[in-house]
């Protein structure tokens, strides 16, 4: 498996978003190789997006990668869960796209154990499952999606996109209708229908 290319991040975040969508997330960890195919994400717009962790331009210890350049991870905590982004836009403008789903391609028996022996559907279908699955942690924070051990790499074309609304930012104004999420179209890893 070979790192994509990084001029694959230097396109507009809308663009990146649906891009990635098809796209193998690569996790060479110490249990065995994990494999994910992104099968949904959510772009934040940066300073204009209300939704956005850098909205207003806010610069804080936890914000500071999505400053930097296209294809850096960001990664944070969210009650007890990791979740995991793709710094993207313009180096000095904040954007990032959060991976929100993915569907389980290789190493499955150790995300069924990670995982509790759920039923399968349910072990990447969510930005906190994924990570759990595929044995991502906090330590990636501000590393390179184009290197090992955790990296995108060229997966699958992916033939129908569909698009809506975030989920789960309802205090956010006007940008909870911002059609930023991109998915799959039937694929049953998405986290929500609708």
């Amino acid at each position: 498996m070979k790192p994509i290319d990084e001029t694959f991040f230097q396109q507009p975040t809308l663009e990146l978003a649906k891009d990635l969508l098809g796209k193998y997330i690569v996790h060479e960890h110490n249990s065995g190789l994990l494999i994910g195919k992104i099968v949904e994400v959510e772009a934040y717009m940066g300073a204009e997006d209300k939704a956005a962790h850098s909205f207003g331009n806010r610069r804080t210890k936890r914000t500071e990668v999505m400053f930097g350049e296209p294809g850096l991870i960001y990664t944070y905590q969210m009650h007890t869960h990791t979740l995991i982004n793709v710094v993207a836009g313009v180096e000095g403008t904040p954007n990032a796209i959060l991976i929100r789903a993915v569907e389980p391609i290789k190493g499955l028996e150790q995300m069924k154990e990670i995982r509790n022996d759920l039923p399968m559907k349910q072990w990447t279908n969510g930005p906190g499952k994924l990570t759990k699955a595929l044995g991502i942690t906090m330590e990636y924070y501000g590393k390179k999606w184009t290197e090992k051990p955790l990296y995108i790499t060229e997966g699958v074309e992916v033939r129908s996109i569909s698009t809506g609304p975030r989920i789960g930012i309802d205090n956010s104004g006007d940008a909870v209708h911002y059609p930023y999420r991109f998915w799959e179209t039937d694929n049953p890893y998405v986290s929500k229908m609708r």
